[in-house]
């Protein structure tokens, strides 16, 4: 996990997953809307996995 990763992660969580398909985005930007914390914590999930 690259450091632009993890910083694109805390500004803009949806954004830096992406790649990682649909689902992904829709769930990050969900708990986005619902509350920064949780979609900075579920982006941080969602990118460390391989």
């Amino acid at each position: 996990m690259s450091l632009l990763r993890v910083l694109l992660c805390i500004i803009f969580p949806p954004l830096a997953v992406i790649d990682k398909g649909c689902g992904s985005v829709l769930i990050v930007l969900l708990l986005t809307v619902a509350g920064w914390i949780p979609g900075v914590i579920a982006a941080l999930i969602i990118v460390n996995k391989r």
